[in-house]
């Protein structure tokens, strides 16, 4: 039985350690940052509202919008790695397929752009 509650000692160590570093790090900004808010540095930044206001206010749909646009793009931004990496393996079918990818985002982009979506007046 020694044996085996021998072998969990190193994950016990690790799991004590990285309770120590965590702790330490959640720490240490409390002890070492200085705490120096002023007006500009709690001014509304790149959001167009007040961050501390009430938290039910109505948002403008035009972040929705643009929320939108960055997952559409992140997410082709992420087939696009693992197909150009593949691209020799799935042949002329996984090309086209992935030209029809693009091309259905591109007719969606295009739409969204002559509508004034991403108009910000």
């Amino acid at each position: 039985m020694e044996d085996l509650l021998s072998e969990y000692l190193p994950i016990l160590v690790f799991l004590g350690l990285s309770l120590v570093i965590g702790l330490a790090l959640l720490i240490a900004p409390f002890l070492t940052a200085p705490s120096m808010p002023d007006t500009e540095k709690l001014s509304a930044y790149e959001c167009g509202f007040e961050a501390f206001d009430d938290a039910r206010m109505k948002f403008d749909v035009k972040y929705y919008l643009v929320a939108i646009l960055f997952i559409i793009f992140d997410l082709e931004v992420a087939f696009l790695f693992p197909w150009a990496i593949s691209l020799g393996d799935v042949g002329m079918f996984g090309f086209w397929s992935m030209m029809v990818f693009l091309g259905v985002l591109t007719i969606g982009f295009t739409y969204e752009w002559k509508r004034g979506a991403l108009e910000w007046e």
